[in-house]
Formats: structure tokens, sequence, C-alpha cells
């Protein structure tokens, strides 16, 4: 069965629709994106993304073509429309299509496309009782890791060579410290804190993120944000990974060695239930 999508502002069969041969996403990954959870149907910290959506539009300077009240009807239109009870929105807008040209084009409409991924049990992965394995890789991406961009090449070649290595995802590190992972934010615990990377250029600013933490000082756990070593990981009680289509989920290998007991810990687990719980409540 064909899914629906939508295109600067039409709703059609996913055969159907098209974007320009000059579209600057497709030119000079010039666009941003982002991804919501859907849960029972129910989209999951929407305002996050939205408000994060026009920051990486600010940055840009890209206008955006829809406001946060249209937005959230197509989420929701899209929703409804492909069935969606457990799964993914995404979401992307460039610059639009315009003549290639480096400098940025004048008078040009931007361009919006969304689509759903259905993911029935999107919250009861499996994964979650063995955890998962990640390799430690030099990061070389753009410094502008805050901006949510198109430009996902890096990552990709981080998640291949994961996979290569018979492991899930890969931790990059710069400058002796771990930023982040291919598509999610990176923590570990030791002696009951919960250790992540503080805000800045260098990482994306997580919607899951921000909820986890928040979450978890309101639970009276111990949160330090500031960068940690490779060796610190390995060392680590716990160690997870957070972002919107795994939540909080639970790293016990990294580079073939096991991270404490080589199994998911009480932390990590106890935050992936708080989270879907809260998350369920507040979703819209």
């Amino acid at each position: 069965m064909s899914r629906t999508v939508y295109v600067n502002g039409e709703y059609l069969p996913e055969e159907d629709a098209k974007i320009s041969v000059f579209d600057r996403g497709f030119l000079f990954a010039d666009g941003v994106y982002e991804v919501t959870s859907v849960l029972g149907g129910k989209l999951i910290d929407f305002a996050g993304h939205a408000t994060r959506l026009e920051r990486s539009l600010s940055e840009l300077e890209m206008a955006s073509p829809v406001t946060s009240d249209e937005l959230l009807e197509i989420h929701r239109q899209l929703v409804e429309r492909n069935g969606i009870e457990d799964g993914l929105v995404y979401l992307q807008i460039t610059r639009g299509a315009a003549d290639r040209d480096f400098a940025y084009p004048e008078g040009v409409a931007p361009s919006i496309v969304l689509f759903t991924q259905s993911k029935p049990g999107l919250a009861d992965s499996p994964k979650v009782q063995e955890g998962m394995k990640v390799i430690s890789i030099e990061d070389q991406r753009w410094g502008r890791r805050d901006i949510k961009t198109v430009q996902l090449l890096y990552p990709s070649m981080g998640k291949m060579a994961a996979k290569k290595a018979g492991a899930d995802d890969a931790w990059m590190i710069e400058d002796g410290f771990i930023t982040e992972g291919t598509s999610n934010n990176a923590y570990i615990v030791k002696g009951g804190t919960i250790i992540t990377r503080h805000l800045g250029n260098e990482i994306l600013h997580g919607i899951t993120r921000a909820a986890v933490l928040r979450f978890a000082r309101e639970s009276q756990m111990q949160v330090e944000e500031r960068a940690f070593t490779l060796d610190e990981a390995k060392d680590a009680d716990e160690a997870f990974i957070t972002s919107a289509s795994t939540f909080v989920m639970p790293v016990v290998d990294i580079d073939g060695a096991p991270v404490g007991s080589g199994r998911p810990g009480p932390v990590a687990l106890r935050l992936r239930e708080i989270y879907l719980e809260e998350s369920r409540q507040a979703a819209v």
C-alpha cells in the first residue's frame, strides 16, 4: 500500500511526489530536518522538535513555509492518513529550487517534505534487553553540529563502519573527548552520576536528551554535563544513548570491551521507563 506524503502544500501518494532537480537540498545539502516519534497514534515531544526546527532555520537564514500550528496539523494528518500507531514522522525543509550557485538565492520559496515510517512496537525493542555495541571513530564532521542539517554522509559512514565491525553504532571522538553517536547523544554513568557532554556547537541539542535530563533531575538523580574521554567510557558502570527513535538505549560494549557488567544497567533502564511513561502522557 502506498504511503501518503506531504510535498509543498499537497498530500500525495509517494510515487507521485517530486522535488526539483535544482532543489538546494539535493545540490548543497542546504536544508534541515526533524524526526518525531509516534506512540499510540500520538506525537512525542512535538513542541521541542518544532522549537529546534525554528532555531535550525534561523541559524541558516532560512524561512519556514509553514507555521508551528500548520506543521502540527500536517503531522497529525499524515499519522491518520497512513494509519501510524507506532512509528516516525520525518520532516525536511530546504532553501528551495534555484539555478546552481553557492550564494543563497533571493525570492525563492522553501521546499518542505514530510513522510512517515511505520514501526510497530517501536517502544518495545528487544535490543533494550541486550544493549547496544559501539565502536569509536574520529569525528570528522563540520563544526556546526548543533544545526540539524540534512548533510549526514559522515554519520552514515560511521554507521557503516560500525556495521562492518559487528557493532550497532559509532561514538565519535574529537580532541580526545567523545562528542556523540552517529544519530544520538552519548552518556555514561559512574558512581551513580549520569555524565553527558555539555551543549555547544559540537553536538546536536537533542530533544530526547533535554527531556531525559529533566526527568533524571526530577527523580533526584545526579547529572553532570561535561565532556568525557573514551577511557572514562570504557571504565564506566553503565553507558547509554538517547534519540527520538531509540528513546533511551543501553550501551554494553565499546570497541569490543564490556561496559560495567556487560549488561544493560539499572540507571539506563529506569530512565527509559520514566521517559516513555512521561512522554506518552504528554503526547499530542
